[in-house]
């Protein structure tokens, strides 16, 4: 069984920053690309970060140059360093990940975690 458990969120000021951890565990073979989402009250959710298994990134304009995803391949987990953050940051944030189960099988399998909140004052 496949666990995606995210960690690191909390109450912040305006223009300070957080660090999120999200660690994918179980039996797995593979990760492929690893996202953040994140949801705030009344909206969709929105993807906030994309990181792929070859090293691509990629972050809409709302947080481009402000957050920064990262992943540690040999620990399984992938971080999203929030800096410089604002009241319209708050919001739910989710763990995504891409898993290939076994090496015979190619097929990959989402999984979400259950997400950590981040709350920036003003």
């Amino acid at each position: 069984q496949v666990q995606v458990l995210e960690s690191g969120g909390g109450m912040v000021q305006a223009g300070g920053s957080l660090r999120l951890s999200c660690v994918v565990s179980g039996n797995i073979f593979s990760i492929g690309n690893m996202n953040w989402y994140r949801q705030a009250p009344g909206k969709q959710r929105e993807l906030v970060a994309t990181l792929t298994s070859g090293g691509s990134t990629n972050y809409p304009d709302s947080v481009k140059g402000r957050f920064a995803i990262s992943r540690d391949n040999a620990k399984n987990t992938v971080y999203l360093q929030m800096n410089g953050l604002k009241p319209e940051d708050t919001a739910v944030y989710y763990c995504y990940a891409i898993v290939q189960l076994e090496s015979r099988r190619p097929n990959m399998y989402q999984y979400w975690g259950q997400g950590t909140q981040v709350t920036v004052s003003s």
